[in-house]
């Protein structure tokens, strides 16, 4: 059973929009729950996901739905028959919204059954941009064409990340990579949204990002809009294997890429740059 790539695109954007709004339209203070003692939630990460999921279902009753907030209370609505699979996380970077730094976004990917993004919408509601991608057909930031940078040097290159929630007592939390990449790079970023970070790349704002310890919802949508940018994603090691779930994950203009690899798989023993 196929799908009409540019209707699911546009269903998608108008759900990422009216998410957004609803977003965007939220007073201080905001009232938070807590998954855990880094991991945050709101009411707002809530109905913005309700809202995505109850449109998606209207309009595509036999797909799977699997969304941050539903998966993390046990009541996804994926199923494994589904012919395609939505993931859908309703805020990206829920601490920056709660503190009221205005960084943050609402990612939708539309997936084929093992987790290949085939659509993906990010949408900052702050700034008004609205990043999309559909496989094979380039990435679009506003309806205009985007692409990733041409830098070729580490040295010279701004490089972003995010920390996973579980940094305080997973002891794989980033850290480690964060203090070989700040003596290399010429400058570094943690933005607190790893799908911003990822669309950031795919305009050639920044030249590179990794990200470890995510989930799915988090990096899908950013990785095809990535690719279709004309950037490269791998694991850790250089392949794809477990990259759409999040685990480790480096995207790049792939003019740095290669140099990315070594320095996370070396770490202290890659050479630094000669000043």
């Amino acid at each position: 059973m196929s799908v009409n790539l540019q209707a699911a695109l546009a269903t998608a954007e108008t759900l990422a929009k009216r998410a957004g709004a609803l977003l965007r339209s939220a007073d201080l203070p905001r009232t938070v729950d807590y998954k855990s003692a880094t991991d945050l939630v709101t009411e707002y990460d809530r109905q913005s996901e309700v809202l995505i999921t109850d449109g998606i279902r209207a309009a595509y009753p036999d797909h799977a739905i699997v969304g941050e907030e539903s998966s993390a209370s046990g009541a996804t609505a994926d199923r494994p028959d589904a012919p395609y699979r939505w993931y859908i996380d309703p805020l990206d970077g829920t601490t920056n919204f709660v503190h009221g730094w205005p960084h943050y976004c609402v990612s939708i990917a539309l997936c084929q059954p093992d987790k290949t993004p085939i659509v993906g919408v990010l949408y900052d509601p702050w700034r008004d941009e609205c990043f999309t991608a559909i496989r094979g057909g380039g990435a679009l930031l506003n309806g205009s064409p985007i692409h990733v940078s041409a830098t070729a040097d580490i040295e010279r290159s701004l490089l972003v990340t995010s920390f996973a929630n579980d940094k305080w007592h997973n002891p794989d939390n980033n850290t480690d990579e964060w203090t070989q990449f700040i003596l290399r790079a010429q400058a570094m970023r943690c933005s607190g949204s790893s799908a911003l970070d990822l669309a950031y790349v795919a305009a050639g704002r920044v030249d590179g990002s990794w990200q470890l310890n995510l989930k799915p919802w988090d990096v899908l949508a950013g990785l095809l809009i990535v690719q279709e940018a004309g950037g490269r994603i791998s694991s850790y090691r250089g392949t794809l294997d477990g990259i759409y779930d999040g685990q480790k994950v480096v995207a790049s203009n792939g003019l740095i890429h290669e140099r990315l690899l070594t320095i996370i798989m070396m770490g202290s023993l890659a050479p630094r740059p000669v000043r």
